[in-house]
């Protein structure tokens, strides 16, 4: 007597929400790897970024993206391309939310009231900063306010709390289909991606206000040696006045940057680097079509 071989199952798996409510955080807790930056700042994420999860008979393909917000300029458009064009190819949808959320009537909380054909997942995030009964309140009002929900289920990701229940809950969603990627695949991304990424989060961790979310990172030179790996990066801003906040007095605070993203890109990579970083000024580059291609904002 044998056994049927059990079916391999894939697909794509989309994270959305607004800023700060921990989709990168969870991102990261479910595929067990550092992929997404994280910070305490809002939108820190600019780009959809894949994430690969491979079992012997599945395969996951999450989507971390930027959080949900009315744009202002066409960074903000392109940003918004990346929501949306991941809920058009979504097997499933992980709405997150969180436990401090103000609930108003989103345009996106409306267009999945309408996606009757696609199991989502509404994740009420950051329990563990909250008690019983705000928890069975938050969980009831998404109840109420998205019935199409399969499930809503409160989660801790920076704690773990719920992700091995919801990883279950996902596989048991995904159509029967073979691996869309190779299975030793982690990510969509190149290595210089996550560079430039490491660079730029170093630069919301440090620095205040605006000055992070006027600047970009371009990765001129990524040259990997046996035993080495030389990097060049520059630093794009606005204005002139932030390149002097960047550089700091007497390049104090570039070299700090410059220091904690190398040691982030070491544990990365699992080789030494050699990290050069200058810093250029681009006035227009968040509203600029060309520059925006040039950093990777374009939609393929």
């Amino acid at each position: 007597m044998t056994t049927e071989p059990t079916p391999h199952r894939a697909g794509f798996v989309s994270i959305i929400g607004k800023p700060n409510v921990g989709k990168s955080t969870l991102m990261n807790a479910l595929m067990g790897e550092r992929l997404s930056i994280v910070t305490s700042k809002a939108q820190t994420t600019r780009h959809r970024i894949l994430g690969i999860l491979n079992g012997d008979d599945f395969q996951l393909v999450y989507s971390d993206t930027p959080g949900i917000i009315q744009p202002k300029y066409e960074l903000h458009n392109a940003m918004m391309s990346f929501v949306y064009s991941s809920l058009e190819d979504a097997d499933v949808v992980l709405f997150v939310t969180d436990i401090y959320e103000k609930h108003d009537e989103e345009p996106v909380v409306e267009r999945l009231r309408k996606m009757v054909d696609t199991p989502i997942l509404l994740l009420v995030n950051k329990i563990d900063q909250a008690d019983q009964a705000e928890v069975e309140a938050k969980v009831e009002y998404w109840r109420e306010h998205l019935p199409n929900a399969a499930r809503v289920l409160p989660i801790s990701a920076l704690e773990k709390f719920g992700t091995g229940e919801l990883l279950d809950l996902v596989l048991g969603y995904l159509p029967v289909h073979p691996p869309y990627y190779p299975k030793d695949e982690l990510t969509d991304k190149p290595e210089r991606f996550f560079a430039a990424e490491m660079i730029r989060e170093k630069i919301f961790k440090l620095y205040k206000k605006e000055v992070p979310y006027s600047c970009e990172v371009g990765i001129e030179e990524f040259k990997e040696d046996e035993d080495i790996i030389r990097i060049r990066a520059v630093i794009y801003v606005e204005r002139a006045s932030q390149k002097g906040i960047i550089i700091g007095q007497q390049g104090a605070a570039l070299k700090k940057v410059g220091t904690w993203a190398r040691e982030e890109m070491e544990k990365f990579f699992q080789k030494k680097v050699f990290l050069e970083t200058y810093v250029k000024v681009d006035e227009n580059w968040r509203t600029d079509p060309k520059a925006l291609n040039r950093f990777g904002y374009s939609q393929r």
